[in-house]
């Protein structure tokens, strides 16, 4: 199990935070802890792995050990790959707090037959909550509509909206834009939207390890395209810091964004840091 670099300190810092509205907490890659003024606590792909060197070799420290993590209400998973969907990073949550997994079918599966995170955990099989697009979740404060989400490269991905009355939050997953986004954008006033960012770098394939063309993450005009159809007032980029060959500067994108309505503002965070809505 990969060792946390920061200790507890970040877990302590959710659980002992009061916010007035929504906290949030980036936890790198694509990992976000949002907490409501009523104290529920929910994790959305969170992923503390060190990826697959070389062919993905994690660039920020690993800012938490699960099993330190002792108020859950929910995990939240937006597709099936390993940095969204994780047994070490996210069983033991499951298992220390009896929080439910959310998560479209093949991230069930990877959860419950490829990775039977139950083996070596104790989670009941109703903390396995099955979503599509489409679907609205009661969970403690939030409202969480389950929406679509366009990444090629995964199967059955999602993107949610939170609905809490402090505002609305988007994570749209590793999604690139989509024709769903302006729906989406008129549905739902989007107060903060979480896109992820990447260059198009070299990746190692993963058979025979031979440098590989790879674009992942939205570019620079892709994740404003995406922001502005879906009327993001606070856009923050997330994924640029993670994996070597793919990191990205976000400061670019107020160059990119200045002549859109939308986002209005570009928030820049780094791993730990928390903002609120």
């Amino acid at each position: 199990m990969t060792v946390s670099d920061w200790g507890d300190w970040l877990p302590r810092a959710v659980e002992d935070a009061d916010p007035d509205t929504v906290a949030v907490w980036y936890l790198g890659c694509n990992g976000f802890v949002l907490k409501g003024s009523e104290g529920t606590t929910l994790f959305v792909d969170p992923y503390v792995g060190l990826g697959d060197p070389p062919r993905t070799i994690r660039m920020i420290p690993v800012p938490f050990d699960p099993a330190d993590v002792t108020e859950a209400d929910a995990v939240l998973a937006t597709h099936e790959h390993t940095d969204h969907v994780h047994g070490p990073s996210q069983a033991p949550i499951l298992e220390t707090t009896g929080a439910t997994l959310y998560a479209p079918d093949d991230s069930l599966a990877v959860a419950r037959e490829d990775e039977d995170w139950q083996a070596d955990h104790d989670i009941d099989d109703d903390q396995f909550a099955e979503v599509a697009a489409g679907d609205t979740v009661e969970i403690g404060e939030f409202t969480v509509h389950v929406e679509p989400a366009h990444d090629p490269d995964a199967t059955h991905p999602v993107s949610y909206v939170f609905e809490h009355d402090a505002g609305t939050l988007f994570h749209g997953g590793d999604t690139k834009p989509s024709d769903e986004f302006a729906r989406i954008g008129e549905t739902h006033d989007i107060d903060l939207g979480i896109l992820a960012f990447g260059t198009v770098g070299n990746v190692p394939d993963k058979e025979t390890r031979e440098p590989v063309r790879t674009r992942w993450y939205n570019d620079e005009n892709q994740i404003i395209e995406a922001a502005s159809d879906l009327r993001i007032d606070r856009l923050v980029p997330s994924h640029w810091d993670m994996w070597k060959g793919l990191t990205a500067d976000p400061t670019a994108l107020h160059h990119h964004a200045n002549s859109f309505d939308y986002p209005t503002d570009l928030e820049i965070v780094e791993i730990g840091d928390r903002i609120d809505l």
